[in-house]
């Protein structure tokens, strides 16, 4: 039995789902929690799930980070957008020796965040799943569930497999999540974004779910087009990926339960996107490499000004 303990970052539809199943599994977690605290610390999570529904009544609930255990694992699992406060977290939660895993969408995460802790204990997390938070405290898991673990470097060359990899691999198996390690992180970021541009782009841009792009032929041979921008962008960076990891991406779409990304729900709630780590960061860093994605570029362009014209909530 593992005796890790894990600091839940954000307990949404990443951090509920994957922290509900670690606590299930009986890993010792704690949550930090904001506008939900009240209702978690009285009534605990629900998570509905595809693999099967399950209730956790009770969990270690915090609204403040200085109220948290130091932890052998801090699971950031907030938005992007919300990463400036982790300066004043991470300190309070995160053990002498511990580890944190950024599980957050785009490239640059793990970056900002070796600023603030040892670069070599610093994780990146991928995770493969169609998740979203339907109520407090309450996950609704739809479809997939992969996670994907990397290590990070400064000079983002491979890492290879790593003992801190095994050891976060081997909580997130006994909690029955499909875990794959991966030796090149950066390259498995690129890879993810081969998705998310596309499909958390197009879905706010439509305010509709991803069976809607894939049924309008127009708006599919834009996110295939979208999906080579990605592939290009990664090539340029030295970053391979197979020609035919993007038929997978549209084959799996077209089969996935109706889904809307998280970007749209934020979108509909009036809150920040992350449009800087899902689009900016990939199109700064392919033009540091010498090349222009201009469907990437559009897109971004596109959300960029409907974001100033609607106003987010800070």
């Amino acid at each position: 039995m593992a005796t890790r303990s894990y600091a839940v970052i954000g307990t949404g539809a990443l951090g509920g789902f994957y922290g509900g199943r670690l606590q299930q599994a009986g890993l010792d977690v704690h949550f930090l929690l904001r506008s939900d605290y009240e209702h978690v610390k009285e009534h605990g999570l629900v998570i509905d799930s595809v693999d099967g529904d399950f209730t956790l009544p009770q969990v270690n609930a915090y609204q403040c980070a200085s109220d948290m255990p130091r932890c052998d694992v801090a699971m950031v699992t907030l938005k992007s957008t919300a990463n400036h406060i982790l300066p004043e977290m991470l300190p309070h939660v995160l053990a002498e020796d511990g580890i944190v895993l950024m599980l957050q969408n785009g490239l640059g995460a793990e970056d900002a965040v070796a600023e603030l802790v040892d670069p070599h204990a610093v994780l990146g997390g991928l995770a493969f799943i169609c998740s979203n938070k339907i109520g407090p405290g309450h996950i609704h898991h739809l479809d997939y569930i992969e996670l994907v673990l990397g290590h990070f470097r400064r000079d983002h060359q491979p890492a290879g497999i790593t003992p801190e990899m095994e050891a976060v691999a081997t909580d997130f198996r006994q909690a029955k999540v499909l875990t794959n390690l991966n030796e090149n992180l950066i390259n498995a970021r690129w890879r993810k974004l081969v998705w998310n541009v596309p499909y958390n782009g197009l879905c706010v841009l439509t305010r509709a779910k991803t069976d809607h792009i894939m049924a309008s032929p127009e708006l599919r041979t834009r996110a295939e087009l979208l999906m080579w921008d990605v592939v290009r962008g990664a090539a340029a960076c030295g970053y391979f990926i197979e020609a035919g990891f993007v038929r997978t991406m549209l084959n799996h779409t077209e089969k996935m339960t109706p889904y809307r990304p998280s970007m749209l729900i934020d979108f509909e709630h009036g809150r920040p996107m992350e449009i800087e780590a899902i689009f900016g960061n990939p199109l700064r860093t392919a033009r540091r490499a010498g090349i222009e994605l201009d469907g990437l570029a559009e897109l971004y362009d596109e959300l960029r000004e409907l974001e100033e014209n609607i106003g987010v909530l800070e």
